[in-house]
C-alpha cells in the first residue's frame, strides 16, 4: 500500500487531495499547524475508508526540525514514503508599495518555498527507496507575474525553479517530480490572506463563482500523481498564457491585471 504525505492538509486543496488519495487506497499522512483540524480530516478519512492508514501530525513545514519530525513519524508508522505533496501555503493581497512591513514577504517565502524545500530534503532518501514522486502545488502565479501578489508570485516562481532543477538532478534515480499550477481555487487560504499592514484579511477576495472547486482541483492532482505527469496547468487561460508569454508578454500582463480586477 502506498504512503502519501500531504502538507497543508487541514483544509482546502490539501484536505481534498488527501481524501482523493485515500479513496484510491493510499495510506495518508496529514500535516499542518492545527492538530484539531487535522484530527477532523483524519476521522473523515477513517469513516469513509476504514482500511486506509491515517496519521495526523501537527507540524510547521517552514520549520526544518518540524519537517524532519514529520518524516520521522511517517517512517516509524508506515516504513515508507511513496509520494510527498508539498501543498502548505500562505498568500497575500496587497500592492507592493502599500506593504508596511516587508517581513510579510519573507514569511510567505519561508512557508511556500522553504517549507517545500525542507520537507523534500528530509523525505528524499525514502522517496529514492520507493522510486517515488515529489509533487509541488504551485499556482499560475508561479508562471507569470500577478498584481497584488508580488511576494506570493515570487515564492511560487522559486518553487518552480527549485523543482524543475531537482527533476534534472534526479533523472535516472526513479524519483519523479510533478508540478501543479492551479488557477483560482475556492480554498480557505485567501480567507487568511495577509493585507498591507500584516493583518489577516478574513474575507476571500476571489468570487467563488470564478473559482475552481477544491474537489475538481484534487481530482486533477490525484490523476497527475497516478500518471506521474511532469506538469499540470489546470485552466485553459493558464495554458494559453504559457504560449502568449512567449509571443506577446505585454498582453499577458494586461490579462493578469484584468483577471485580478474581475476576481475582486
Amino acid at each position: 500500500m502506498r504512503t502519501v504525505v500531504v502538507t497543508g492538509a487541514s483544509r482546502g486543496i490539501g484536505k481534498a487531495t488527501a481524501l482523493a488519495l485515500a479513496a484510491q487506497g493510499c495510506n495518508v499522512v496529514l500535516t499542518s499547524r492545527k492538530q484539531d483540524a487535522l484530527d477532523e480530516v483524519a476521522a473523515e478519512i477513517t469513516a469513509a475508508h476504514p482500511s486506509v492508514g491515517v496519521l495526523a501530525i501537527a507540524a510547521h513545514a517552514a520549520e526544518v526540525d518540524q519537517a524532519q519530525a514529520c518524516v520521522d513519524a511517517t517512517i516509524a508508522r508506515f516504513g515508507r514514503i511513496d509520494v510527498l505533496v508539498n501543498n502548505a501555503g500562505a498568500t497575500m493581497w496587497a500592492r507592493f508599495e502599500e506593504i508596511e512591513d516587508v517581513a510579510i514577504l519573507e514569511r510567505i517565502m519561508r512557508v511556500n518555498y522553504m517549507g517545500a524545500v525542507y520537507c523534500t530534503r528530509h523525505a528524499l532518501p525514502y522517496l529514492r527507496q520507493s522510486r517515488g514522486l515529489v509533487v509541488g502545488i504551485a499556482s499560475l502565479a508561479g508562471l507569470t507575474g500577478v498584481p497584488t501578489r508580488t511576494g506570493y508570485a515570487a515564492s511560487k516562481h522559486a518553487m518552480r525553479g527549485f523543482f524543475d532543477s531537482l527533476r534534472i538532478e534526479l533523472s535516472g534515480s526513479g524519483v519523479d517530480v510533478t508540478m501543479v499550477y492551479p488557477g483560482f481555487v475556492a480554498t480557505g487560504i485567501r480567507e487568511n490572506a495577509t493585507g498591507p499592514g500584516g493583518e489577516a484579511i478574513r474575507v476571500d477576495p476571489v468570487a467563488r463563482e470564478n473559482a475552481m472547486t477544491v474537489e475538481e482541483c484534487a481530482r486533477q492532482v490525484a490523476a497527475a500523481i497516478a500518471a506521474r505527469r511532469r506538469q499540470v496547468v489546470m485552466t485553459a487561460r493558464g495554458k494559453i498564457g504559457l504560449w502568449l508569454k512567449l509571443v506577446a508578454p505585454g498582453l499577458v500582463d494586461r490579462i493578469a491585471r484584468r483577471a485580478v480586477d474581475k476576481a475582486r
